[in-house]
């Protein structure tokens, strides 16, 4: 027989701490074996969070290992091109990997098994075909252009054009897995399994006599890319068959691609929004400062982990309970959704803020250059932070258009302020553009949320004694 906590608090706590352990040891017994639907996203959201923190973790001493190996100058050019890679890969999906995350549970709901069966194989398809066009286009412009591009980033962006089709699949897998609630094959293989395999390669790869260099590293991700994608593949596939019975496939492209686009757009944006001060660092310093700048970036990425935990448990439920129209459980979650991603992000970014300059020290020593960027990124995170992912909100409510607008004006502020800021200010200038981006973004969106979804979506809210995120009849928008 299987012994509660609050069992094991009343069997084995002393006396005096019996009363307030109780009441914890309950709400553990809940999230552990709780059978309702806010019981599973927190247990959702509880794995996601654990394996963030793991992958985090293994990025992070990836990247280490690989400025380590590669030093400041190989790692510099390494890094703008596998960025480019990521970025180039998550938008030649159009938007589906996202899509489906609302069409799954919906699908699932309704028992349309036609169309469910129909939209896992047509994402596929449609993200290998358009990522395989882009990678063609690519590798011809390289070739073409080839002259004008520094020799030493030509032949790592010919192996990055080749690794497009499956980190494009990746992300299509990753949404399969995110809209079935399962995110064990949403996260370990892009976040653990890739990482260990990219290091793992490029240091078997080292010790059979390869240079250490972006050329040997864009190699090994290329091996370590696929490998992960083809097994994620099949777990899926074994999992799918156990809850989707085989039959006929509907497909219903048109509204696929009308709801997919917008989303597009949105994720698109938001994509150029994080990364391209990184592509224009790139562009307008020298490798060694590129790399110096994205391990402070790196750093604070240990942050985002709880943005990115909470939204991926979230993002189902949203979509459920809006398409559902249960006003309550959709406001409780929204109120959930600000408690779990700011109070873990502030405890995070005090640590980090702390720990700094130590863990910046691990690339190498040259790269403490950049603790003082960590206290202006850290401003722009928690702005993002205070409103939850609350850009998931429009989406899943089929608000798209206006995420892609504030995305889309908030990244040209990003992309004039980096280019007026950096040949000023060098990579303060691009920090300070970034975080200034960041508190536009977030302003934008809570705004946007208040005026179409008639919710107060910021921490301020929540915390405000008789304070309520719902506007009511009457009050001022």
């Amino acid at each position: 027989m299987r012994l509660s906590f609050a069992g094991m608090v009343e069997r084995w706590a002393p006396a005096p701490l019996k009363k307030p352990l109780k009441g914890l040891a309950a709400g553990i017994d809940a999230l552990v074996t709780g059978k309702d639907e806010r019981a599973v996203t927190q247990r959702i959201a509880v794995t996601t969070f654990l394996v963030r923190i793991v992958s985090a973790f293994i990025a992070y001493l990836s990247q280490v290992l690989l400025a380590r190996w590669m030093g400041d100058f190989e790692y510099g050019v390494y890094v703008v091109v596998w960025v480019g890679a990521v970025i180039i890969g998550g938008l030649a999906c159009f938007g589906i990997q996202t899509a489906i995350v609302r069409f799954i549970p919906e699908y699932g709901e309704q028992r349309e098994l036609e169309l469910l069966r129909g939209i896992i194989l047509g994402s596929r398809l449609q993200g290998i075909a358009s990522s395989t066009a882009i990678a063609g286009l690519g590798l011809l412009g390289i070739w073409l252009l080839g002259d004008r591009i520094a020799s030493y980033y030509v032949m790592p962006l010919y192996l990055a054009a080749i690794c497009i089709p499956m980190l494009a699949l990746g992300e299509i897998q990753d949404g399969l897995a995110r809209g079935f609630n399962w995110p064990d094959l949403a996260l370990w293989p892009t976040f653990i399994i890739r990482p260990i395999l990219i290091i793992a390669f490029t240091l078997g790869t080292i010790r059979l006599g390869a240079a250490a260099d972006a050329t040997t590293a864009m190699a090994a991700a290329i091996v370590a890319t696929y490998a992960t994608g083809l097994w994620q593949m099949l777990a899926i596939r074994r999992r799918t068959a156990k809850v989707v019975p085989d039959g006929i496939r509907r497909f219903k492209s048109l509204t696929w691609i009308t709801i997919a686009l917008p989303i597009f757009l949105v994720e698109g944006f938001f994509n150029l929004l994080t990364n391209v001060d990184i592509l224009i660092v790139g562009q307008l310093r020298p490798p060694e400062e590129v790399a110096v700048y994205f391990a402070a970036v790196k750093t604070l990425a240990l942050v985002h982990f709880v943005y990115f935990a909470v939204r991926a448990a979230l993002m189902p439920r949203f979509s459920q309970y809006y398409a559902a129209g249960d006003r309550a459980r959709f406001e409780a979650v929204v109120r959930d959704s600000l408690h779990w991603t700011f109070w873990p992000s502030v405890g995070a970014v005090i640590v980090l803020l702390v720990a700094g300059r130590l863990l910046l020290s691990f690339f190498g020593p040259s790269f403490t250059a950049g603790y003082g960027l960590l206290f202006i990124f850290s401003i722009g995170l928690l702005f993002r932070a205070s409103i939850g992912p609350a850009e998931s909100i429009l989406t899943m409510a089929g608000e798209q258009r206006i995420c892609a607008a504030v995305y889309a004006a908030t990244f040209l502020v990003n992309l004039v302020l980096n280019y007026s800021l950096i040949p000023h200010f060098g990579l303060e200038g691009a920090a300070i553009a970034t975080t200034t981006a960041l508190a536009v973004e977030s302003i934008a969106v809570y705004l946007a949320v208040r005026w179409r979804m008639r919710l107060r979506c910021s921490i301020v809210h929540v915390l405000v004694p008789g304070s309520s995120i719902v506007l009511r009849d009457g009050e001022a928008r």
